[in-house]
């Protein structure tokens, strides 16, 4: 018997513990070299822990859903053994599904109850787990099955009045289901009360005339796609007149250590992306030095590893200045929350037809209000109100961007 430890791999000096999500093989079953055995969520990423050599799983220390710890000891495998020729031992207890409220009976059939990761991406999409056949332990939902239900559709709505899965105790016809947060959700929801527990957050406002920009985008959109096989979206002239204004005030691009500013001579630029899990932030490092082409080409790489999981924590570690889009999802006009220790932050919105005064005459000009938050303990409004000028300048003639005016 040749015994290999499969262990948590090394989290990041800001992660203290993750979550084991759902087992995808069991013991006495063969498993092949570099082959994903386990996801394991932390506040930050999905990672997958992958088999350090085949052979066959002699024992699960760490059930789904138990916390663990960088390096600690989770499963190990017989690199000699043939599969069928270990006797599988029971597995630890998985922490108590999210959505039970009581705890079901030892073997007790579990189809219909999701995980944590899934639970919240079945009911983003509207989704029931009674519906979603589950490949985990006990027939529980897991992750991979709430991704392949979303992407062929294949649960269908929850009723509105339908009782809810593993949930037997309702108040009348008005269902209830608790569920815990993500170790995601829960680090959004920490950072976001730090940001407005510590900042002095006060947010200015502007509106920039984008047609500029939409007819600079669609004379050269098809050349730009042939050239370098990608879309000229409207996030790096945000990016470009972002980076634009940071050059001029540097306030904006600083962060607050204890007692000290920290002025950056570099420009990290946060994208907030949407992703099944929640909220993140990959980071676009030295924006400054980026083409437009290699700006679109590395937001599409993060919204792609959003969806799939994939987005590591090194992507979205670090950070001076940040820009949320919420004009993808229809938003006219938000006050954006600033992502510590960050000291701004520029929230985009949807671009609309409105009637605007030009010259004493009423015309019709596609509008984006800009909005951008500030840290008032280290930026002036003097600042903060150029530096959006500075922006909207910059989109509104984007030839300025060419010759740093």
């Amino acid at each position: 018997m040749a015994i290999v430890e499969v262990k948590v791999p090394q989290l990041s000096e800001s992660i203290a513990e993750a979550t084991m999500l759902t087992w995808k093989k069991k013991v006495g079953e063969a498993v092949a070299v570099d082959e994903i055995l386990i996801e394991i969520e932390t506040d930050k990423v999905v990672l997958e822990v992958p088999a350090p050599s085949a052979g066959v799983i002699t024992e699960i220390l760490q059930g789904d859903g138990a916390t663990v710890v960088a390096e600690q000891l989770i499963a190990k495998i017989d690199s000699a053994a043939v599969a069928g020729a270990v006797a599988p031992a029971a597995a630890p207890a998985a922490s108590a599904p999210a959505t039970a409220p009581v705890a079901a009976p030892a073997g007790a059939d579990k189809s219909g109850v999701a995980m944590p990761a899934a639970a919240k991406i079945l009911a983003d999409n509207n989704l029931s787990a009674a519906n979603v056949a589950g490949s985990g332990k006990d027939g529980r939902v897991t992750k991979g099955d709430a991704l392949n239900a979303v992407k062929t559709g294949a649960a269908a709505p929850a009723p509105a009045a339908a009782p809810v899965a593993a949930a037997p105790a309702l108040l009348g016809e008005r269902p209830e289901q608790r569920v815990p947060m993500t170790r995601l959700r829960a680090r959004i929801a920490e950072r976001l009360l730090q940001s407005q527990a510590t900042n002095a957050i006060l947010t200015t406002f502007n509106e920039v005339n984008m047609a500029p920009v939409m007819d600079m985008r669609k004379k050269f959109q098809d050349s730009f796609t042939k050239e370098h096989g990608v879309k000229l979206g409207f996030m790096s002239f945000f990016v470009k007149a972002a980076v634009h204004a940071l050059k001029k005030f540097p306030a904006v691009n600083a962060s607050v250590d204890g007692n000290d500013i920290i002025y950056h001579g570099y420009f990290d630029i946060g994208i907030a992306v949407s992703s099944p899990r929640g909220l993140v932030v990959p980071i676009l490092r030295n924006a400054d030095q980026m083409s437009f082409a290699d700006i679109e080409k590395k937001i599409a790489e993060f919204g792609q590893k959003a969806k799939e999981g994939k987005l590591g924590i090194e992507d979205m570690t670090g950070g001076t200045f940040s820009i949320s889009n919420g004009g993808t999802f229809g938003s006219m006009m938000s006050t954006p929350i600033i992502n510590p220790p960050q000291s701004a932050i520029l929230g985009v919105h949807a671009t609309k037809d409105r009637a605007v005064v030009e010259n004493g005459q009423i015309v019709i000009r596609p509008m984006n209000y800009l909005a951008m938050s500030y840290d008032h303990r280290i930026i002036d409004g003097r600042e903060a109100v150029l530096s959006l000028v500075a922006m909207k300048d910059a989109l509104e003639d984007p030839s300025r961007l060419l010759f740093d005016l």
